[in-house]
This record gives C-alpha cells, sequence and structure tokens, in this order.
C-alpha cells in the first residue's frame, strides 16, 4: 500500500498542478500553457512507472512505446518553456519544433523495433533485458533503449545550461522592464532551473541503478519518488507565480538603440527626464508596486527605448534601479515620520511588492539586514540633527 502510493505520488502532484493551470485564467499564459503540457508529459511518464514497478507485466508493454516518447520531450518542453518566460513571446511550431525532433525521432525509431519484435519476447524483456541475447530484434530494442538513455542525459544537461544562459542574459533586460524584478520574478526562474536539476540528478540515478535493480526495492524507489513528487511540486508551485522574466523587448520600429552611452544629454532627452523627475517626485508613481516600463511610457508620452536609455546614461541604472531608489528614499523617510510601523505596512506604503522585496532591495543599496537598514538610518538622523 505504502510502495502504491509513493508510486504514484508524483502523478498526483502533477495531475493537482495541470488542473491548477487549467482553471486559474487570471494569470493562465502562454508559459504556464507550456508547462501544463510538462505536468502531462510528467504525469504519463511517472504513471507509466508505477505500471511498472506496480508491477502489472500485461499492462506495461503497451505504455512502454509512450514512456519512449514523453520521456524524450519532457526536457525539451521545458526549455520550450524557459524561452517563453524569457525570450520567446508564444509557442509556434515554426519557432519551436527544432527542439522537439530529434528526441521525436528517437523514439519513433524506438517503438517501430518494438512493434517489429515478436509480442512475447518484447514482454518478457521489458522485465529482464538478459533474456534471448541471440535475437536481432531484442539487440536493436537493446541498443536502442541505451541511446534514449544517452538523450536523455544529453537532453537534460542541455536544457539546464541553456536555462541557465537565458535567465543571465535576459535578467538585465528584464530589469529595464519591472520595477519589482527583486520581488521573485528573476528568483523565482532560478529556482525553477534548480528543480529541474534536482528531479535530472534523480533520474540520472535512476537510470544508474536500472530497472531490475529498482523493481523489488522499496527503499530506493520511495527516497527517489518522493523527490520526483517534492521536485515537481515546486516546479509546479513557482510556475504558478512565475511571471515572465522577460516580456517583448523589441524597440519600437522607429527607434533605433544607442551605439554607445554617452555622458551629457541632448535637449530632448533633458526634457523627458524632466517628465520623468516630475512623474516619480511630485506624482510619486513609484508607490505603485506593479509599475513598468510600459505604464511610465503612457505616462510621460515617450518609448521604453528613450526612457531606459536616459536613466541608464545620466544614471548608470537600469529602470528597476532607478524606482527601487525612489521607493528606498520613500522608505526612510516614512520610517523616520513612524518607526513603530510593522515591516508590512512600511513595504506597502512605499511601493515595495512585498516585505521581501523590500528586504532585498535594502541589501542590494545598503549591504544591511533591515534591521541593520533601520540602525543606520537613526543614526544619520541623529548625526545630521
Amino acid at each position: 500500500m505504502i510502495r502504491t502510493l509513493i508510486l504514484l505520488s508524483p502523478v498526483y502532484v502533477s495531475l493537482f498542478w495541470i488542473i491548477a493551470f487549467q482553471t486559474n485564467k487570471k494569470n493562465y499564459s502562454e508559459p504556464t500553457r507550456v508547462l501544463s503540457v510538462f505536468m502531462l508529459i510528467a504525469l504519463v511518464s511517472f504513471a507509466g512507472n508505477f505500471v511498472f514497478f506496480a508491477p502489472f507485466p500485461n499492462i506495461f508493454p503497451y505504455w512502454e512505446p509512450l514512456l519512449a516518447y514523453f520521456g524524450s520531450l519532457a526536457f525539451p518542453v521545458y526549455y520550450i518553456y524557459f524561452r517563453l518566460l524569457t525570450v520567446d513571446d508564444k509557442f509556434t511550431i515554426s519557432k519551436h519544433a527544432k527542439y522537439l525532433i530529434v528526441p521525436l525521432l528517437i523514439a519513433t525509431v524506438y517503438t517501430v523495433g518494438i512493434f517489429l519484435t515478436p509480442f512475447e519476447q518484447y514482454k518478457a524483456w521489458l522485465y529482464n533485458e538478459n533474456l534471448f541475447p541471440e535475437s536481432g530484434n531484442i539487440q536493436f530494442l537493446d541498443f536502442m533503449r541505451k541511446i534514449l538513455k544517452l538523450t536523455f542525459v544529453v537532453l537534460l544537461i542541455l536544457t539546464y545550461i541553456l536555462n541557465r544562459g537565458l535567465l543571465t542574459k535576459y535578467a538585465d533586460k528584464a530589469e529595464n522592464y519591472y520595477s519589482d524584478i527583486q520581488d521573485g520574478k528573476y528568483n523565482n526562474a532560478k529556482v525553477l532551473n534548480q528543480f529541474l536539476l534536482i528531479i535530472s540528478v534523480s533520474c540520472f540515478v535512476a537510470h544508474i541503478v536500472g530497472r531490475k535493480l529498482l523493481l523489488p526495492s522499496d527503499t530506493i524507489i520511495s527516497i527517489i519518488w518522493l523527490i520526483f513528487a517534492v521536485s515537481l511540486y515546486g516546479i509546479g508551485y513557482m510556475g504558478f507565480i512565475q511571471k515572465p522574466v522577460n516580456p517583448t523587448f523589441e524597440p519600437e520600429n522607429d527607434v533605433k538603440e544607442p551605439l554607445a552611452i554617452r555622458n551629457e544629454l541632448n535637449i530632448s532627452q533633458m526634457l523627458l527626464l524632466n517628465k520623468l523627475l516630475d512623474e516619480f517626485e511630485n506624482n510619486k508613481i513609484f508607490l505603485n508596486s506593479e509599475l513598468n516600463i510600459t505604464d511610465v511610457v503612457q505616462i510621460v508620452g515617450s518609448n521604453r527605448t528613450y526612457i531606459s536609455t536616459v536613466i541608464n546614461q545620466k544614471y548608470n541604472q537600469n529602470f528597476c534601479a532607478f524606482v527601487n531608489s525612489y521607493r528606498l528614499s520613500e522608505l526612510e523617510r516614512v520610517f523616520l515620520e513612524n518607526p513603530t510601523l510593522s515591516n508590512e505596512i512600511l513595504a506597502e506604503k512605499c511601493g515595495f511588492g512585498s516585505v521581501n522585496s523590500m528586504k532585498r532591495v535594502i541589501a542590494i543599496n545598503s549591504g544591511h539586514s533591515i534591521t541593520g537598514w533601520k540602525k543606520s538610518v537613526f543614526k544619520s538622523d541623529f548625526i545630521e540633527t
């Protein structure tokens, strides 16, 4: 009974998140749609593993081709998910099919080999790979299974590395769009990739141990399958709250990115800067915790490229840092006026999306914890007065 529950735990977790993504229409987006597909792949894969390890030897032979396809697609689909978080605006066959072709082709060759093998030989071989060593069909299946395992390992390594590269490349651009990037947009995406690493290592260990040794071992299965379940839950939760790290950043067609940063602003840039300063200093638009550069574009009547360029040239900051510098100044003012306010109220009053976001901004700008920052603000105010 316990073995059955543990084997089914990743199935339950995957199903839970599929339902959660599909019913959460408010935050349903292109990335979450693809993450739902990843969870469906996980559901089918772990359901197939349950059929094998339960075991149900009369059912599993029909499930093995599904495992070949779905197992091969898991990591490419996860990479596509990260592309939609960072660089691509939507999934298209023309753009993303190239990441799926190779694993699909290998799974298809393996499946063809299954259909060409006498069923009773194939069925017995699934639970004992040492049977029928002279059979050409079994030799082919054995070879293709090794290719599948190798492909699995290569894909998991490539996916993790490429996902890190996407986050590194586009995190800076995200900070030129969101004013609250510290509030989990980038950090959650990094955690998503770490969960992939945990699942990958667990899968790799399971592959090394092999089905034959896993089959009778409740202990090894319990440890690895619980890691799978927890990691899948972490991926689902982080994906549920994760916004795109990099929405569309292409500059407007009539605007060219500056070739180099100049030290001085021209007249039109100075006019734009004055508008920005007026909105930030007098209208305090930074108090909107969800403020992004598109909001500012609509307020001042310019475009993303000009605004981010002016901020960068004048203050050597990205949009996120620029907005949070105002929030930090407001935080100091509000705190000194009423030091008894809770951190939650301080964060809300000063435009931070959360207390954690406020803490991260304080740490980045001062190197202090929030407690240390409060002490330093008190000390500085005492010296000035």
